[in-house]
């Protein structure tokens, strides 16, 4: 699967994109707002690009309820930051919003991440057309919307059914197939027992022929199950990000950009996929 993705060419067969996130939000869930500030964000940018990040996932507004955030304020969080790192690497805008993807695949970016999973198919409109990559992630509410308790069936057969349907939505609105990446949402209205679930099974959201992005960066699922607070789950979303590369992921989301990198790489070198930086030892 060699799709070329913000003017770069990934192999998906055999390599994984590793995401780094970067959000210019005062209430993001796992930094707190330490990025917020311009300066913090153009630093975190090139710091990310530094350790190895394949691409850039820059936020304006958070996915969990909080005080309301304009357009014009979105753009004016965003747009700068995609200014300073497009010519770094793929840069994504986690946008909800059809008119703030216009803008920023305008300014340079490459991956429009949608957690709203096209709730307005305008979104598919502002991306057709382009060489933008399109991100549609599984959410059973809109995003800044509380939904407490989900209720599923089947979580995993609901998660695919809804990620089929929005797909047809995109190709229906002219999205090519090749611009097409799923998320499948962890703890995005799923509680740990679901989202462990959905990580076990993830091949079967993989079958769907798209590149399939694991977002599952210090998440709370990673937490009930180990019983570690925000600042510690580094080693559980490590243990999660090559799970989920197993189970067929070829992008993952993640805030610790060296670490990722390097159990990726070391996991790609396992699968045979690429070769040691040196050899040596018993040479």
């Amino acid at each position: 699967m060699r799709l070329v993705i913000g003017g770069r060419e990934f192999d998906f067969d055999r390599r994984v994109a590793v995401m780094a996130i970067v959000n210019r939000t005062p209430d993001s869930f796992h930094d707190r707002g330490r990025t917020f500030a311009l300066a913090h964000a153009l630093e975190a940018v090139r710091t990310a690009a530094e350790q190895g990040a394949d691409w850039i996932d820059i936020g304006g507004v958070p996915f969990a309820p909080g005080p309301e955030v304009t357009v014009a304020e979105e753009l004016e969080r965003v747009l700068p930051v995609v200014e300073a790192a497009r010519e770094l690497t793929v840069v994504s805008v986690d946008t909800y919003r059809p008119e703030v993807a216009r803008e920023a695949i305008a300014c340079g970016a490459g991956v429009i991440n949608d957690t709203s999973g096209l709730r307005d198919p305008a979104m598919a409109d502002a991306v057709a057309g382009t060489d933008a990559a399109l991100v549609i992630t599984h959410s059973l509410a809109a995003p800044r919307t509380p939904h407490p308790s989900p209720r599923y069936d089947d979580v995993v057969a609901e998660v695919r059914s809804f990620l089929q349907q929005r797909v047809s939505v995109a190709l229906d609105r002219g999205v090519r197939p090749d611009q097409v990446v799923l998320d499948p949402g962890p703890d995005l209205n799923k509680n740990t027992v679901q989202s462990l679930e959905l990580t076990r099974r993830l091949d079967e959201i993989c079958e769907l022929g798209h590149p399939t992005l694991a977002a599952v960066s210090n998440k709370d699922f990673i937490g009930e199950t180990l019983d570690r607070p925000q600042p510690d789950r580094l080693a559980g979303t490590l243990a999660a990000v090559v799970f989920c590369v197993l189970r067929g992921a070829r992008i993952v989301r993640v805030h610790d950009v060296r670490a990722t990198v390097e159990a990726v790489r070391m996991t790609e070198a396992m699968l045979g996929w690429r070769s040691p930086a040196y050899l040596r030892h018993n040479l």
